[in-house]
């Protein structure tokens, strides 16, 4: 997206965080991952800070970790779009997205409480669409873990055009149509009853690295939400991404690349770096070191020292320590880069887990952080970025206060909200078989 003058405008969004290491639990500031004002507060900043969306993750069942409930889940949290209805009422042009697993629900259900969202918050309505394959998560449902792992994007598409289908099936007088879906996965027909929303589709958002996460994404979404921790990593993945757009009859606009990305801030470069290190050591302790070393090594490594070398064993490939967690790989691939990574430095394992998992994206001054976000755009390495904070709810505090002016200074970002829907912000345009 390109101002009136040529330059290319960032968009930007604020991910919840809590489903993962990347909080800070032990943070004084750290507050309610579940009480709705943690909620508001984290929204109503991205706001004031003119966000594009606020971004809801979700899982649909606790992880475990050794039989046990993980230590870093979130036990409680209220459903996404149940959470977003109420925020419609306290923001004013936020888009608000929810992650909705393509897996576990139907379209018929999942269209009307997308388009219902969409006509209470004005046309700000998002889905981000998530898959699943495993039995784990399938034992909270009655279908079980039936689906196979390589028909979870083939779904995942029927279920995102079936939708479409039902939100495009009233007629341009404001009257329903009949409606018939006949597929692979869905067989439905009927009426949809409830009048498309003012954006005519809600915006879909795809998450996925995978060469067939890219297609999907290509093909279906438009915004994909991934990550990439250079500049070079984020031009080739753009360049990949927009060059499958045309097969697909698409423009390269019609979707953004928008990477999360963890930021910190200090007065200056060594005080950036000093935060962020010292951020690092909160988000793995010596117990999380342990537990992200199971995941890949798929055993009990509980008489381990976190501060030790790393296990001399190989991986068990059909361990079974975590449930509900996405796999970070080949384990004997992810094993071997992270003893040549501990070889290399002279590293313990909780010092190899700090040094390769999750480390902060933009880390320095406000002005040096706007600079290499806008560089990140500029060269085509993204379309904007999704901010990932490590506090709730006042994580994005400062960077709105800080960062934002300086890249409104450089005309790289909005200062003011001209639209009014989620469409609107991010450039897109209306679907052919919407109404607003």
């Amino acid at each position: 997206m390109t101002s009136r003058t040529g330059r290319r405008q960032m968009h930007l969004a604020a991910h919840f965080p809590g489903v993962n290491n990347t909080t800070v639990w032990t943070d004084p500031r750290s507050g309610s991952q579940i009480d709705f004002s943690s909620f508001e507060h984290l929204a109503r900043t991205a706001e004031r800070g003119l966000f594009d969306f606020f971004f809801l993750a979700e899982g649909l069942r606790l992880r475990e970790h050794k039989g046990r409930i993980h230590d870093l889940d979130v036990v409680g949290r209220p459903e996404s779009l149940t959470v977003l209805a109420a925020l419609a009422a306290v923001t004013d042009r936020l888009g608000l997205a929810a992650t909705v697993n393509a897996t576990f629900n139907e379209p018929y259900e999942l269209a009307r409480r997308l388009a219902s969202l969409d006509h209470l918050s004005g046309g700000r309505a998002a889905w981000n669409v998530v898959t699943s394959s495993d039995a784990f998560t399938g034992e909270n449902f009655r279908r079980g873990g039936y689906l196979d792992h390589a028909d979870r994007y083939t779904r995942a598409a029927e279920f995102v055009a079936t939708a479409r289908e039902l939100w495009d099936s009233w007629a341009p007088d404001g009257t329903p149509r009949p409606f018939a879906h006949e597929g692979r996965h869905f067989r439905i027909e009927g009426e949809f009853d409830v009048a498309p929303g003012p954006q005519g589709h809600p915006v879909v958002i795809q998450a996925g690295d995978s060469d067939e996460g890219r297609e999907f994404a290509a093909a279906t979404a438009d915004v994909i939400f991934t990550r990439h921790g250079s500049l070079e990593a984020g031009r080739a993945f753009y360049a990949d991404v927009k060059g499958r757009l045309a097969a697909h009859g698409r423009a390269r606009d019609d979707l953004k690349i928008m990477p999360g990305v963890t930021v910190v801030l200090g007065d200056t470069a060594a005080e950036a770096q000093e935060k962020a290190a010292e951020i690092r050591r909160q988000q793995v302790s010596p117990q999380t070191a342990l537990l992200t070393l199971e995941q890949v090594w798929g055993r009990d490594l509980s008489a381990y020292d976190p501060d030790g070398p790393l296990p001399d064993i190989d991986p068990d490939p059909d361990g079974v320590v975590a449930q509900g967690r996405v796999k970070m790989g080949d384990p004997f691939a992810v094993a071997a880069r992270w003893r040549a990574v501990a070889e290399a430095k002279g590293l313990s394992i909780r010092q190899t887990v700090i040094e390769t998992y999750g480390r902060p994206s933009f880390v320095g001054t406000p002005r040096a952080v706007a600079a290499e976000l806008d560089e990140f755009v500029t060269t085509e390495a993204a379309d904007g970025f999704i901010l990932v904070p490590h506090l709730t709810p006042g994580g994005l505090d400062d960077f709105v206060d800080s960062v934002v002016p300086l890249l409104q200074e450089r005309g790289a970002f909005r200062t003011e909200y001209t639209g009014r829907t989620l469409r609107d912000h991010l450039g897109l345009p209306l679907p052919g078989g919407g109404a607003r």
